[in-house]
């Protein structure tokens, strides 16, 4: 065990945390210079596309260091804030982390937040100093902020470039002499903790895991602690480029797991896996269920792919467990799904990927959040509202709480100004102001989660000159003041796009929601009247005129009367035609809601 090194790499999204993964296979040997590309690790195309990691990957090294073999695992970590358990998983997997700092960007939120979950963890430190290489690298002054963060020496960060691959066996030194061997011993029961999952459509779901205590062998009765199932041990083994069976993997080390589990809601990240007979009494601490943040409804464009899209998104829910899913109809779109995700990123990824991967083409309806509702007649019990159409009658309604968070924010001092002004119009308030260095400040804002939910993290870019970074924590449920507000098309109710909003912005809001449609709704025969209510009270209303033929063209000269008479029959016809027609909305008007700010 003295000589297996567990880490994980951490940064800001596009410091290079992937491709310094690549230098790293590369100068140990693990890859072979054919099976070398960009991304390695990245196993999806819109990873690849994106230069994003949305799944983390584990792969195992193995190093010779002054004439001993060592085996190192490298447990890669999402960067992106949506899936920041999936990291706080990966964290606690490992006993050092390469903290990577870009040298042309400096420190942003992220680093800051990836970092505290590390530290929260014990984990040693090595601090990296990331495209050195590159003309716009600002080295000695990003040092001294990496300095100023960590408490470190400037001679402890690694400055490396992993494009060109400077500094990469200074890295591999430093986590072998830093970074402490794991701690285990093999006698104890088995205690493992699962870091993550991958669906294997011929073998079921692949488990990773890694062991504290014991060992894993091959056809074990193995048990799920916080799933309460029982499993035979199929396979195990260590993930190389390629998974290689073993016969057991023991106490430090990192492997793989088949079950043959065809169910991925079955194996929870973050559970501890024991043996069946004679179980661990230390429960690895941490677990949680992931609880979507966000929700939409996902419809398809023709009514009869129901059935078709609901085997997609399950065939999609096997790869993700994190995304769910519940059967709903709208009178507006037919029957479809309502569906929570982690974040924003998530749910353009799930859109994208039923789009790529099974042919979907579906509607996607404004994404809100999951309120809680409490009536009078019973103040104590919780009501869940996902839809606004969950919403209790408001008249019956004693309160309702909506989710808040913690926003980090890290800009220019130039910018602070403009950065404070967003937030407190999305309801933010300003708990503390740090900073960083002469130029750099770090905002904090306990803001409501649905208020970054739409169009947030673009304009916060739009006012900073893309200089802000943004990071955000929940931090639990607060009172809130919410109304309901529909739309009316033609007096119908359109219930997909009804929101919940705070009674601040309803009448704003409702205002711009009926200019967008009157642009985006194309004319028919008659008016069209697009209204937006709260309740009974209409607050706001637009007309989209009607398409209407000259009758009067053939009158020249002669009465006024006949004039009028032709104008007054074609207004009857307009009006019956009205009492019958419908009115078709164009799938933009459903994205529209979202960008009322262009």
């Amino acid at each position: 065990m003295k000589n297996i090194r567990n880490f994980c790499i951490i940064a800001h999204i596009d410091h290079g945390k992937s491709t310094l993964a690549d230098r790293l296979l590369g100068y140990t040997g693990t890859v072979t210079e054919r099976e070398e590309q960009a991304q390695l690790l990245d196993s999806m195309d819109l990873e690849r596309e994106r230069g994003i990691t949305i799944k983390s990957h584990a792969i195992q090294m193995e190093y010779m260091h002054e004439g001993e073999n060592y085996i190192l695992n490298l447990i890669d970590t999402p960067g992106h804030v949506d899936f920041s358990y999936e990291v706080s998983r990966s964290i606690a997997a490992c006993e050092g982390a390469l903290l990577i700092v870009d040298a042309a960007q400096s420190i942003q939120a992220q680093t800051i937040s990836n970092l505290y979950l590390a530290l929260d963890c014990d984990l040693e430190i090595i601090p990296v100093l990331n495209k050195i290489d590159l003309p716009s690298a600002n080295p000695e002054e990003v040092t001294d902020d990496i300095v100023a963060l960590l408490g470190c020496t400037p001679e402890e960060v690694i400055p490396a470039s992993a494009k060109t691959g400077q500094g990469i066996k200074e890295i591999l030194t430093a986590v072998i002499e830093r970074i402490p061997a794991p701690s285990g011993s093999v006698d104890e029961p088995l205690q493992a903790l699962i870091f993550d999952s991958v669906y294997n459509p011929f073998r079921g779901v692949e488990t990773y895991f890694r062991v504290m205590n014991g060992e894993i062998k091959k056809g074990q009765h193995i048990k799920f602690v916080n799933a309460n199932k029982s499993y035979f041990a199929d396979e195990v083994g260590t993930l190389k480029l390629k998974q290689e069976p073993k016969a057991s993997v023991k106490a430090g080390d990192v492997g793989y797991l088949i079950t043959g589990i065809k169910e991925a809601k079955e194996v929870k990240v973050g559970d501890t896996i024991t043996d069946f007979k004679n179980p661990t009494q230390n429960i690895i601490a941490g677990f949680e269920d992931v609880k979507p943040m966000v929700f939409a409804g996902i419809y398809p464009v023709d009514t009869e792919d129901y059935e078709e899209l609901r085997s997609s998104m399950e065939k999609l829910q096997l790869n993700d467990a994190s995304l769910v899913f519940i059967p709903e109809s709208s009178a507006a779109l037919g029957f479809g799904f309502r569906c929570g995700f982690l974040g924003m990123l998530h749910l353009e990824i799930i859109q994208e990927r039923l789009e790529r991967e099974f042919d979907m083409v579906v509607i996607t309806t404004v994404p809100n959040v999951s309120y809680q509702a409490y009536t009078n007649k019973y103040p104590d019990k919780v009501i869940l509202v996902n839809n606004p159409s969950d919403l209790p009658d408001p008249s019956s309604l004693n309160r309702m709480e909506e989710p808040y968070i913690k926003a980090s924010i890290i800009t220019k001092a130039d910018f602070v100004g403009s950065v404070m002004s967003l937030c407190i119009e999305k309801r933010g308030m300003l708990t503390n102001q740090t900073y960083l260095t002469t130029q750099r400040v770090e905002l904090t804002f306990d803001m409501p989660l649905a208020e970054i939910v739409f169009d947030f993290y673009d304009r916060l870019k739009t006012v900073s000159k893309g200089y802000a970074s943004f990071d955000y924590s929940p931090i639990g449920l607060r009172e809130s003041k919410l109304v309901k507000v529909d739309v009316l098309l033609n007096g119908n109710i359109v219930d997909a796009l009804s929101a919940l909003l705070h009674q601040d912005n309803a009448y704003d809001i409702g205002k711009k929601m009926c200019e967008k449609l009157r642009q985006l709704i194309p004319r028919q025969q008659f008016d069209i009247p697009i209204q937006a209510a709260i309740g009974a009270k209409i607050i706001s209303r637009e007309t989209v005129k009607a398409l209407r033929k000259d009758v009067t063209a053939k009158c020249y000269g002669g009465d006024i009367s006949r004039k009028r008479k032709l104008l007054e029959k074609q207004k009857k016809g307009k009006k019956r035609m009205r009492q019958i027609g419908n009115v078709e909305i164009p799938q933009e008007a459903f994205m529209a809601v979202l960008k009322l700010n262009d």
